[in-house]
């Protein structure tokens, strides 16, 4: 990250003043301190969830109910993920891990993890870059409507997922379930019940994602039976300070593309292109979104998209402009989670983002398929 943002100050001849203000505002705006927080109350969660063995529960419970590496590997990371913030993934690493069993190599477990621990960022609306385009369409596309249009995707992700990686693993977990299956259910609701209640905060409250971590943690400290010599030690271990250092970077690096104007000239460039208008749009959305981030180039576009089919069905080209921006945030640099994953895995980024591109490339196939039979649908 380092080295990528003195690259862009010398290729695009940033000026002093430009680039620390660019600077500073990686370092101390809004995204970057409330990105911290989450890291940091997430993290915390996670010391207590490891000290109780909630994780390694969670995984027991997946044995005795499916009793498939594959349906662990993928269906743990993707309920985990449906908690806002990018630190969710650190809790999904060890699950993974424990189901992968050393099956996959390191670099292709993180980017299981990574892909898995996503797909609710596709469809729900409780994301930020969703929410925003759903308002700036200006109900053109109703919140329903696009769930509902999403369910085909969001089953075409962990086809892909399991097509590219997870079919290399055995099914049987090796674990012979001893008891009745309510007894693990009950086990996965008392393993992940901070990760569901932390979910339903912030859909009925708004609260922000650390917000309502922190509900769950004083929570979790009277339902846990947490004492006090067991807690403090959290408030340390939970700054990770390679992860904080990372954070900082990618949103630093992140300031400097946009002040460089990288983004704002997508559009135009893509424009000259003799394609289709849709093909136009599907492209500035996934290079957008691989060099900025899907928000950034939703509120720059999707209002542009959206005036191209005048009053005509808008459906379709949604779901595929989202679509693709979600499959460009697979690969960014400037994605957060995917920074945090690859320290949690101990891999270098490169190779894991390597190891992401063949899931995203189905993905994105099937994403132009489906947008062809919506179309003729005439939606």
């Amino acid at each position: 990250m380092a080295a990528a943002g003195t690259a862009v100050i010398l290729l695009y001849g940033l000026s002093p003043a430009v680039t620390a203000q660019a600077l500073w505002k990686g370092l101390t705006g809004h995204s970057t301190v409330k990105a911290l927080l989450i890291l940091y109350s997430v993290t915390f969660l996670q010391r207590m969830l490891e000290k109780r063995g909630d994780l390694l529960n969670c995984r027991n419970a997946l044995n005795g109910i499916f009793n498939d590496r594959r349906v662990n590997a993928s269906l743990a990371p993707c309920l985990l993920g449906c908690l806002p913030g990018g630190s969710t993934v650190l809790l999904c690493g060890p699950i993974v891990r424990d189901s992968v069993g050393g099956l996959l190599s390191p670099t292709e477990t993180a980017a299981v993890t990574s892909f898995f621990r996503h797909i609710p960022e596709s469809f729900l609306p409780t994301f930020t870059s969703i929410a925003i385009a759903l308002e700036l369409v200006e109900g053109r596309v109703s919140a329903g409507a696009f769930i509902l249009a999403m369910i085909p995707t969001v089953l075409a992700l962990f086809a892909t997922g399991w097509f590219v990686y997870l079919r290399k693993l055995p099914r049987d977990t090796g674990t012979a379930a001893g008891q009745p299956k309510v007894f693990y259910w009950k086990m996965l609701l008392r393993s992940i019940w901070t990760i569901g209640l932390a979910i339903l905060i912030i859909l009925v409250t708004g609260l922000p994602v650390y917000g309502a971590v922190a509900v769950c943690i004083i929570l979790n400290c009277f339902v846990g039976q947490f004492t006090a010599k067991e807690v403090f030690p959290f408030f340390r271990s939970a700054f990770e300070p390679r992860l904080v250092a990372n954070i900082i970077l990618v949103m630093m690096f992140k300031e400097l593309l946009e002040a460089a104007g990288v983004i704002a000239s997508l559009p135009k460039t893509f424009s000259r292109l003799p394609i289709p208008s849709f093909l136009v749009f599907a492209l500035i959305f996934f290079f957008g979104s691989l060099i900025a981030s899907l928000q950034a180039i939703t509120v720059m576009c999707m209002p542009i998209a959206a005036a191209s089919v005048g009053t005509g069905p808008f459906l379709s080209l949604f779901v595929l402009l989202m679509s693709m921006g979600y499959a460009a945030m697979q690969l960014s640099p400037v994605h957060v989670c995917l920074t945090l994953c690859a320290e949690d895995h101990k891999v270098p980024l490169g190779p894991m983002i390597a190891k992401t591109v063949p899931m995203v490339a189905v993905f994105s196939l099937l994403t132009f398929l489906y947008y062809f039979l919506l179309r003729a649908l005439g939606l």
